[in-house]
């Protein structure tokens, strides 16, 4: 656990967590914790139960903002991809008026991205500390989407070029990350619209607006997460489409050859009946003559398929 007095985006470091409960005469505490803190941070600074209980739980965790007598839980979620999966980590945060905890079980790359923010904009509030906190948070998300995008159109050209079994499983995996992250913005933009519109008394009124930009972009991602999913559909088609060309293909090679050995079978099961009154049976070069005209047909016929643009 870190705990720090931000001021003016000044970070002076605390050793005596009992200093936190008492607000400081300018800034405000900040104080960077894991979930196993929480054992020594909710009575002191009387954290809900049922907001620790939420951050202590193993279970999947939505996007959510629950309002309390001196104090409010948000939880919202970070995102990563290391272009074979798409990972969301709970970061959940209590906001009151002289403090701000925040509670990981992973490391939040956003957090330590705000540092310099906070130093640069000079930040001495815990709402403005929020409100760039979560800034961040959804600009992430435009970052990965352009990852993704990126994914698609590589996997999209793999497929016209040379079509390979292990695109399907490519496809029916990324698919699925996107329509599962999809739902998951649903409650994330229900969270920033109630901190963009609802009367919340820790949170200025000033600031408060700016949550309507923040609002604005998340619906921008979820939009940009929809279209990704219709391609995705898309490439699932063209898929499908190259397998089935590419069968198309095989088979009317496999058709042109069986269509040129056909005179030759004929050929051969004419010299091979058991007849003795075969002019050409006893003559010394009859053998290569047939041969000979075998191979002629068989050329002559290939020459003809790739005249017409049949092979």
């Amino acid at each position: 656990m870190k705990i720090r007095l931000v001021n003016a985006g000044i970070f002076t470091p605390v050793d005596d967590i009992e200093l936190t409960i008492t607000p400081p005469a300018e800034g405000f505490y900040w104080i960077d914790a894991d979930v196993e803190d929480l054992e020594l941070l909710q009575p002191l600074f009387n954290l809900h139960d049922l907001a620790v209980e939420d951050c202590l739980s193993d279970e999947e965790q939505r996007p959510k903002i629950e309002i309390y007598e001196s104090h409010y839980f948000i939880v919202v979620n970070s995102i990563r991809f290391d272009d074979e999966e798409i990972f969301l980590r709970a970061l959940n945060v209590f906001l009151g008026r002289h403090f701000i905890i925040t509670v990981t079980k992973q490391k939040i790359h956003e957090l330590r991205a705000l540092k310099p923010i906070l130093w640069e904009q000079e930040v001495s509030t815990p709402d403005r500390f929020l409100y760039l906190l979560i800034d961040l948070v959804v600009d992430n998300y435009f970052a990965v989407g352009d990852r993704i995008e990126v994914r698609i159109e590589k996997l999209e050209e793999d497929i016209l070029m040379h079509t390979k079994k292990s695109h399907l499983s490519e496809i029916i995996g990324l698919r699925s990350e996107i329509l599962w992250l999809k739902k998951m913005l649903g409650p994330q933009k229900e969270v920033i619209n109630t901190l963009n519109k609802r009367d919340l008394r820790l949170i200025d009124d000033q600031l408060q607006k700016y949550f309507s930009d923040i609002y604005e972009n998340a619906v921008k991602i979820s939009e940009t997460f929809e279209t990704y999913r219709d391609l995705m559909g898309n490439l699932r088609e063209a898929y499908q489409s190259s397998i089935a060309n590419r069968a198309n293909e095989i088979m009317r090679v496999f058709t042109a050859i069986t269509t040129i050995f056909m005179p030759l079978t004929v050929i051969t099961g004419i010299y091979g009946m058991n007849f003795d009154n075969i002019p050409e049976i006893h003559t010394k070069y009859g053998y290569y003559g047939v041969i000979g005209v075998m191979v002629t047909l068989g050329c002559g016929m290939l020459y003809v398929f790739r005249k017409k643009e049949w092979l």
